[in-house]
């Protein structure tokens, strides 16, 4: 069984096990630090990941979302980095958008990614090389150039003057609560481009940035560098995603300024 055999499958099992507790007794939990809700099912889930891909890949490190730190995965010749429930206020709230995302890193590179959407019957898959698939079809982003009219999905802080030195461009903006799910929809073209200009969570990323890759998309940092994952800190500084000119554009009119 390949990798990305392994993150389809327990992506699958994923979606099985967070369907069960759905609309359920949730025991929502705040984290420490303003880090957001979890939940039994995120935990749920979680274990059955941890158990199933560690048993497969015992020498793989593990990152994720909702384990305790193992500085040793940095050592491991490749690395698991999990969100077991990415979008979990979605999945709180009884809405659909959230989904399982999954990647395996090795050398700070992702090789193979999984984002499942159990609720939309959505598998977002893609290994290094074989590009991007939807359910089994193949994938592209959009041939948009432009900023004007782009349609884009950033969440309304991106939007802030003080990450655009000319003036916020004049494209169309919507969001979604799953981060894994926005890159996703950007690499099947339903959109065109997605930013976040604050640091973004590897597990949040590491699966559809893969999955964007493949699908011919640009995807760097908020200083356009290449992404780097597998971090100590588990974080890369922001995230520009979109076909290559569009990502040059996006780029080029969002420089670099301190955060606010």
């Amino acid at each position: 069984m390949t990798d990305l055999e392994l993150l389809t499958e327990a992506a699958r099992e994923a979606g099985r096990i967070a369907t069960m507790h759905f609309g359920g007794a949730l025991d929502v939990v705040e984290k420490p630090g303003g880090a957001g809700p979890v939940t039994a099912a995120d935990h749920a889930v979680n274990f059955a990941l941890q158990e199933i891909l560690c048993s497969a890949r015992p020498h793989y490190g593990w990152l994720s979302e909702e384990s305790p730190e193992d500085p040793t995965r940095r050592a491991a010749p490749r690395t698991f980095i999990v969100d077991p429930i990415d979008g979990t206020r979605s999945f709180i709230a009884g809405q659909k958008t959230w989904g399982h995302a999954l990647a395996v890193v090795e050398n700070g590179q992702v090789i193979a990614a999984a984002v499942y959407m159990p609720l939309r019957d959505e598998l977002f898959a893609s290994a290094v090389g074989e590009g991007a698939t939807k359910n089994d079809l193949p994938i592209k982003v959009s041939r948009r150039e432009g900023l004007e009219g782009a349609e884009v999905l950033a969440t309304r802080p991106n939007l802030s003057p003080d990450f655009w030195p000319g003036g916020v461009p004049r494209m169309n903006a919507q969001s979604r609560p799953s981060l894994a799910y926005r890159l996703c929809a950007v690499a099947e073209g339903r959109f065109d481009a997605t930013f976040t200009f604050r640091p973004a969570w590897e597990w949040d990323i590491a699966a559809g940035t893969l999955i964007l890759t493949e699908a011919g998309a640009q995807v760097t940092d908020r200083e356009g560098r290449a992404l780097i994952f597998n971090n100590p800190a588990a974080q890369v500084n922001g995230l520009i995603a979109g076909p290559p000119r569009l990502h040059a554009a996006l780029q080029a009119a969002s420089a670099p300024r301190p955060l606010p």
